[in-house]
């Protein structure tokens, strides 16, 4: 995902402190920012934030998936990977608790910003699932309908399924809540699915049902993002109701 600053009245530079930071794995982390002189940031479930980054002799800008919910009153969060050669990753995970971070927005259009009128399918792939957590929770606890809503995730192990304990919570609590786990490696005993979530959608989604009028929400890194929203289209899903965030 790629973005430019722009000046514009509506979106202020903010200035946050972080506060606390939480290693899910050794290379994925997620930063709690406080707003500096601002009381809250108001956003959609899905959208991000461009961070003004000083590396070296240059400002580097660069977009960070809102990772906690406009319910959440208190810190903001993102999540992010360190990226191999990725300089404004590694600034960011050269940071402490108690540094100033700068960033414009809300941006973005990957958004869950109406009531789901048919079944909704979210697909992560890896640190995809910062946007996706948030509309999980807007599609869940704000919008009474009878409608399922299903997180498909793609992780290489099962340590890196990130909010698992929060995903697992919420079949709990939620019946109409269903989360499948898609691992490449399998741990010992595993029982749940292992193919490529392509593959998978393709076979449950496609091959096996001839409804089409589920919503899919998709975000991920790479090629196969676009690949799966051609293959979910040409299927005879509406453009609209597959939307997508590829990285």
């Amino acid at each position: 995902m790629t973005t430019t600053s722009t000046a514009n009245p509506s979106r202020a530079t903010y200035e946050a402190k972080i506060e606390r930071i939480f290693d899910h794995t050794l290379d994925t982390r997620s930063f709690f920012l406080r707003l500096m002189n601002s009381p809250r940031l108001t956003f959609l479930p899905g959208q991000f934030l461009s961070f003004a980054l000083p590396v070296d002799s240059e400002t580097l800008i660069r977009p960070y998936s809102i990772a906690s919910s406009p319910e959440d009153n208190d810190l903001l969060e993102i999540c992010l990977n360190v990226v191999p050669n990725g300089m404004g990753s590694h600034y960011l995970f050269s940071r402490e608790v108690g540094d100033t971070l700068r960033f414009t927005g809300p941006w973005g259009t990957f958004v869950l910003d109406r009531p789901p009128e048919a079944e909704c399918v979210f697909i992560a792939d890896g640190p995809g699932i910062a946007p996706i957590r948030p509309m999980l929770r807007r599609a869940l606890t704000s919008f009474s309908r009878p409608f399922p809503v299903r997180l498909l995730y793609s992780a290489p192990s099962e340590r890196d399924v990130l909010y698992h304990e929060e995903w697992e919570t919420w079949e709990k609590q939620c019946d109409r809540f269903i989360f499948t786990p898609l691992l490449n490696h399998l741990p010992e005993r595993w029982q749940g699915l292992h193919d490529s979530f392509i593959e998978y959608v393709n076979h449950r989604y496609i091959l096996q049902d001839q409804d089409r009028s589920r919503h899919f929400y998709i975000c991920g890194v790479g090629q196969q993002i676009t690949q799966l929203r051609d293959l979910l289209r040409r299927a005879g899903y509406q453009r609209r109701a597959v939307q997508y965030e590829k990285w």
